[in-house]
């Protein structure tokens, strides 16, 4: 584990620079165990692949401190081999059609028919490794590799909210309309994210997801 700052405003806490579910369980938890600490002048924690990025109030937060804290979590987190506990999140997806207009691409990808992709899609149990590029956004992996297309050279300047989308080794739900580049193969009405809610997005960092075909 490595605490650098990152600006005026950002402390940046790396671990193993490696996409895999325990490094990641790491980040999770030493998330969790920083928003309990609530250290004064600490605006948001926000997990990563394989870092944390800790935004914090220049005029209010004793840096030294704050450091002194995300070091000592950190050991506590190896001695322990803490992992936080994960909740699975089911999500209703139409495949195909109008819904999911790249599933006979992902198909031919394959090398393989519409359904067996279909089948391989809700054969894995994803892990939300982080959310990002629009609120509620949440990078689901890993997609069995026989299905990972990549994404389109040209991205969609409009991807419907709700679409179910693959890139490479990557899957997830586009929560609001937004142009994208991945492979449409889905939709779902689950609602991923909503200002008005509390939460306002369906998915965290850490937490387990299951398509379920409807």
């Amino acid at each position: 584990m490595k605490v650098r700052l990152a600006g005026d405003t950002l402390l940046l806490v790396d671990f193993e620079p490696v996409i895999d579910p325990q490094v990641n369980g790491q980040v999770v938890a030493l998330g969790h165990a920083v928003r309990r600490r609530a250290v004064p002048g600490v605006r948001d924690v926000v997990p990563g692949y394989r870092s944390l990025g800790i935004h914090f109030d220049p005029l209010r937060t004793d840096l030294v401190a704050l450091e002194r804290t995300v070091r000592a979590e950190g050991h506590l987190l190896e001695a322990a081999s803490a992992v936080v506990a994960s909740r699975t999140v089911e999500i209703p997806v139409r495949y195909g059609g109008a819904d999911g207009p790249d599933l006979d691409e992902v198909a031919r990808f394959a090398g393989c028919s519409p359904q067996e992709v279909i089948a391989q899609h809700v054969s894995t149990t994803y892990r939300v490794y982080m959310l990002g590029f629009v609120p509620g956004f949440a990078y689901l992996g890993r997609v069995p590799s026989a299905i990972a297309a990549p994404r389109h050279r040209v991205p969609r300047e409009r991807v419907p909210a709700g679409s179910v989308g693959i890139a490479g080794q990557q899957t997830g739900v586009y929560p609001i309309e937004s142009p994208g580049g991945w492979q449409l193969i889905g939709r779902t009405s689950a609602v991923m994210f909503d200002p008005l809610r509390e939460p306002a997005s369906l998915l965290e960092a850490g937490d387990l997801v299951r398509f379920v075909p409807v």
